[in-house]
């Protein structure tokens, strides 16, 4: 968890922070096997960045050279494992900070995200 951060929610496990990162609070996101979470239409059901890219794409985000604050735009970071494997994702916010939502625990605003992968 980042160190400079603040508690922006409840905590609730009804969305996760891919689904946060989306902008969505009403369902959990994931390209789960058995259809027990939701997932964009046309995007695999696969724990890919490449799926995942495309699940983002669908609801209007498109992939940027860097997670730096441009005014006007709406960025995304995924974050994933030593295998490539997604494992969280956080917004940023029009301050210029960032969002996340930590499991089924509460959103928080907190600094630049380090060692995302992919911005979008």
């Amino acid at each position: 968890m980042p160190s400079n951060y603040r508690i922006t929610s409840p905590e609730s496990p009804d969305y996760n922070c891919i689904a946060w990162a989306a902008g969505t609070d009403d369902r959990w996101w994931w390209p789960d096997n058995q259809y027990t979470a939701y997932w964009p239409d046309g995007a695999p059901r696969e724990e890919t960045l490449a799926a995942f890219i495309q699940a983002y794409s669908l609801v209007g985000y498109v992939p940027c050279d860097t997670s730096d604050y441009e005014s006007g735009f709406e960025k995304i970071v995924i974050y994933t494992d030593e295998r490539g494997k997604p494992t969280h994702a956080a917004r940023q916010t029009q301050t210029s900070r960032w969002t996340s939502k930590l499991g089924n625990w509460e959103d928080i605003e907190h600094d630049r995200p380090d060692n995302q992968t992919t911005s979008l």
